[in-house]
């Protein structure tokens, strides 16, 4: 099987463009032989991790239960069928109109009283771009438009080897922190950003809560430039002596571009609780 470098259905947020950063750091990490995977995700750090590391246990905390999405990927490719085949007639790219927009409407809600829709899915080839919906009732309210993939879905082996787990993260944190050879990815929700299936907004204490996990551990955290957690911390040291558990740690940097006029800068820091790397990478 080849490596994933990419989740194989669509997820805000996915760390697909840390691959080739992430696997190389892990490198650092040969005294650790279990990873826990905090924010899952789109469990995509964690597909990495095995992929480079075979021999270590990977906990995924799937939280959003991105392998339900997985497990009925037939559903959904049988969905999208259909819908190519409705809108076989509208132009690409463009708004759907009645009365092809009510078919795609009455298939999925046939689909919905029939068992389990991934809506999330479904967004990237009927919604605009990077918008979603979650239900029937969202989609109804939206306008549609005719990006419907043209080829199947397939996440062949993508959660082998990979242990599923479903916990806050502190719960799961404070199982595995008393062991030596653990490191934990810590990937929460960015900084006034929707958080998700975690309830409504994460707020600065909850991203202060969060430092927990990277305190005195062996750990990769991610964050960006919009937060300013890592000033934070940084000012906190220099201005009152307060731990900061960045210090010491290696930064790398992604420019990231939304569009054309939005710019966000990814950061990924890592650290060995036995070893102070001091490179920081631009």
């Amino acid at each position: 099987m080849s490596n994933y470098n990419q989740s194989p259905l669509p997820f805000m947020g996915q760390k697909r463009r840390w691959s080739s950063e992430f696997r190389r750091a892990l490198k650092n990490f040969d005294n650790c032989d279990t990873f826990i995977d905090l924010f899952g995700g789109s469990g995509l750090l964690s597909r990495m991790v095995k992929d480079e590391r075979p021999d270590a246990r990977v906990v995924y905390n799937d939280f959003d239960d991105y392998h339900v999405r997985i497990d009925n990927i037939g559903r959904t490719n049988k969905l999208l069928a259909d819908l190519r085949a409705i809108l076989a007639d509208c132009e690409d790219g463009k708004v759907v109109r009645d009365p092809q927009r009510k078919k795609v409407l009455m298939r999925l809600r046939k689909e919905a009283q029939s068992g389990f829709v991934d809506y999330i899915t479904l967004s990237s080839s009927l919604l605009f771009s990077m918008n979603y919906a979650t239900s029937y009732e969202q989609f109804a309210k939206q306008t549609i438009y005719n990006n419907v993939r043209q080829t199947d879905y397939n996440a062949d082996g993508y959660l082998d080897g990979l242990i599923i787990e479903k916990k806050d993260y502190r719960k799961l944190f404070y199982e595995w922190c008393v062991c030596d050879k653990v490191c934990f990815l810590v990937d929460p929700p960015y900084l006034s950003t929707e958080s998700g299936t975690y309830t409504g907004y994460w707020r600065l204490h909850d991203y202060l809560d969060v430092l927990q996990t990277v305190k005195g551990t062996n750990y990769f955290y991610f964050t960006s430039n919009k937060s300013s957690i890592i000033e934070l911390c940084d000012w906190l040291e220099k201005n009152y002596g307060a731990y900061n558990p960045f210090h010491g740690a290696t930064r790398v940097d992604i420019v990231s571009r939304m569009n054309y006029n939005s710019v966000y800068t990814d950061i990924m820091l890592y650290k060995r609780k036995d070893v102070e790397f001091n490179l920081n990478v631009d």
